[in-house]
């Protein structure tokens, strides 16, 4: 069984770094993009003039002292300067896309699927633009867009085995080997290049973990880091391999039987920190606050409390592909209002209410790991007395709204399937040893980050590939 996915961007193209002192923006500026910009520079940046926007915020650098402002724009004009990388597809390009499959696609549709929100956008110079990526969005709604090829069909049927065993039995688990790959080729002769690529961390529901074989001079991050990696160094070579096994274990709760006598998983109980904000994206704003009461206020319960949200999220939020987690604003608050978002930012999206709520929750992630797909995913873990911790997809949960399957949601209240691995326990944490440039996405790590000579790389610079080499029944 050889399973393979790669990063869909990646090239030898070497990019230039966002200009105006790169080398002064660090990964933890990024925290604090909720002080936000003056409403001068910000109506620049919403009306495309980003380069006019960039200049303002370094004019401003020189003028305050305050740290979490001049935090605030580091990260912005850092972030502005990979925007029209991102967000690269014309309008004339968008439709010359579609119409290469759908000859009889109208601009008038294009518009119309825009005022749907089902393509992200950003003006850019003036300019609109849509990412690079944004067919891909659209597929997710074959019956709107007809004349689009679908999307590659997932293995439903065993999916839904998979799913009814893992009920019928109470759980189920897999023994996973996977090999990873990340790779700068654009390195220059001299230079340090700086890798990190995610492996599995100790979590609830994964153990025996091994590094089978793996690139002379990595260095193994502890089990329990919240971003676990391998790492490495060097100014000889630009390729980076990891090969590693792993068991997962599903449990299964019926969450509408009574509450088992004992937890369902061996885990740490809650701390302060599950019930806490996370800036910039896990505030706990007064919209999300009043939406979350609306939601609650009558019930006492905190298990039913956090399936009340889950069925608000996953009846009322739509699935659409994001740029990196980077380019983005108050992702709960973001996502509660547009009720758009991606496996990371509805995961998110549930933490936040459920803390709100005063439900205990934490972020995983890593990769979700079937027989016909591997690739990224996020989801969420909260806690109630009777139950212990337990797992919540709500994207999963939002797809299976879309396509019928009522029993495939409620499964995702409460349970996962053996078909994943956890590399990263908290949302926007630090790698071991710290990465030395900024992260093309400094609040998850999925698919693995590099540096060369103290920069970030971006996207386009990195080849990054994760392949399933054998799954197997435990």
């Amino acid at each position: 069984m050889t399973i393979k996915t790669t990063s869909p961007s990646a090239g030898s193209l070497r990019t230039e770094g966002p200009v105006g002192s790169p080398d002064e923006v660090e990964n933890d500026d990024y925290r604090y993009l909720d002080i936000g910009l003056p409403q001068e520079i910000e109506r620049l940046k919403q009306t495309g003039r980003i380069a006019a926007a960039r200049e303002a915020c370094l004019k401003l650098l020189e003028e305050v002292a305050e740290p979490q402002l001049r935090a605030c724009l580091r990260a912005e004009s850092h972030r502005m300067g990979r925007t029209a990388r991102q967000f690269c597809v014309t309008r004339d390009r968008a439709l010359e896309l579609i119409r290469a499959e759908w000859p009889e696609f109208s601009s008038r549709q294009l518009d119309d699927l825009i005022e749907r929100k089902r393509i992200d956008y950003r003006l850019v110079e003036g300019e609109v633009r849509f990412l690079d990526n944004f067919l891909d969005s659209l597929r997710v709604y074959p019956a709107e867009v007809p004349g689009l090829l679908p999307d590659s069909p997932s293995d439903t049927a065993a999916r839904d085995s998979m799913l009814k065993r893992m009920r019928d039995a109470g759980g189920a688990s897999r023994i996973i080997t996977v090999k990873a790959k990340i790779s700068v080729p654009g390195k220059r002769v001299g230079e340090t290049v700086r890798a990190w690529l995610p492996i599995p961390a100790r979590a609830p529901q994964q153990s025996q973990i091994e590094i089978l074989s793996m690139t002379e001079g990595g260095v193994v991050a502890r089990e329990d880091a919240p971003a676990r990696t391998v790492f490495w160094e060097s100014t000889e070579i630009d390729t980076f391999e990891v090969a590693y096994r792993y068991r997962i274990d599903a449990p299964y709760v019926d969450a509408t039987a009574p509450a088992p006598s004992s937890h369902v998983v061996d885990a740490p109980s809650p701390c302060g920190a599950d019930l806490a904000e996370i800036r910039p994206h896990a505030l706990f704003t007064p919209y999300l606050k009043a939406l979350t009461d609306s939601l609650v206020h009558r019930i006492e319960r905190p298990f039913d409390r956090a399936r009340v949200i889950y069925d608000y999220l996953t009846g009322h939020v739509d699935y659409r592909y994001q740029p990196d987690y980077a380019q983005l604003d108050a992702i709960a608050d973001n996502c509660a209002k547009s009720l758009r978002g991606d496996c990371g930012v509805m995961a998110l999206t549930f933490v936040t209410m459920c803390r709100i709520a005063g439900v205990p929750a934490r972020w995983q992630s890593g990769l979700y790991v079937s027989s016909d797909y591997i690739g990224p995913h996020d989801w969420a873990m909260f806690y109630t007395e009777e139950y212990g911790w337990l797992w919540a997809d709500v994207s999963f949960g939002s797809s299976s709204r879309r396509s019928g399957d009522e029993a495939r949601r409620l499964h995702h209240f409460g349970n996962l399937d053996p078909w994943r691995m956890v590399s990263n326990s908290e949302f926007q944490a630090e790698f071991e040893p710290p990465s030395d440039g900024v992260r093309w996405d400094p609040f998850d790590n999925q698919m693995g980050e590099a540096t060369v000579d103290g920069r970030g790389c971006d996207e386009v610079e990195m080849l990054r590939e994760v392949e399933l080499i054998e799954m197997i029944e435990a």
